[in-house]
């Protein structure tokens, strides 16, 4: 049986993490979406990502299987949303952004454990509320939120020289006084 867990990214992993990166553009560039085709996220992101200490890893066996930034709000090209409308606009929130898994480990169903743990992660720092966004042809993304609870809520910008638009999700968990 494989380890499995998600850790905290450090220095060292920044090369397996540009990688992963590299493989997600070019799998979003085979799908026909532009997201991530003008440069971003680029190798200075990944590296502030893991200066802040939001940048998260998936391990398997010992290996960088995937990375996730996952970030404290607020997100401000979330603060206008088209389209819709956020369901909650006064609790904080984590973003979940930049989440890639490496081609090696594509096909396990590993993005529902990370993405599980990144929520959880969340609860534990007592946020119960999460967002997303991705491009109306990432259709991975899409599968993804919708199959971990998070509802499409309208259109927000983003920067990107291609296509700025981008799909926004929320998951909006009840709180131990709500259940």
């Amino acid at each position: 049986m494989a380890a499995i867990y998600i850790r905290k990214a450090v220095t060292e992993d920044f090369d397996k993490i540009n990688a992963i990166i590299s493989q997600a553009k070019k799998l979003l560039k085979a799908d026909g979406s532009p997201q991530w085709q003008d440069g971003h996220p680029d190798a200075q992101t990944i590296k502030d990502d893991i200066a802040k200490q939001v940048m998260w890893v998936l391990i398997v066996d010992g290996q960088v299987a995937g990375n996730a930034a996952l970030i404290l709000s607020p997100e401000p090209t979330y603060a206008t949303i088209e389209a819709g409308e956020w369901a909650d606009t006064t609790s904080d929130y984590y973003t979940i952004h930049r989440i890639a898994l490496s081609s090696q480990f594509r096909g396990q169903h590993l993005t529902d454990f990370f993405m599980s743990n990144l929520i959880s992660m969340g609860i534990q720092a007592g946020v119960f509320n999460f967002r997303l966004d991705t491009h109306r042809l990432n259709k991975r993304v899409q599968h993804i939120a919708e199959k971990n609870g998070f509802v499409q809520r309208g259109i927000i910008h983003v920067e990107d020289a291609i296509d700025d638009r981008r799909l926004a999700y929320e998951l909006n968990l009840p709180r131990p006084s709500e259940k």
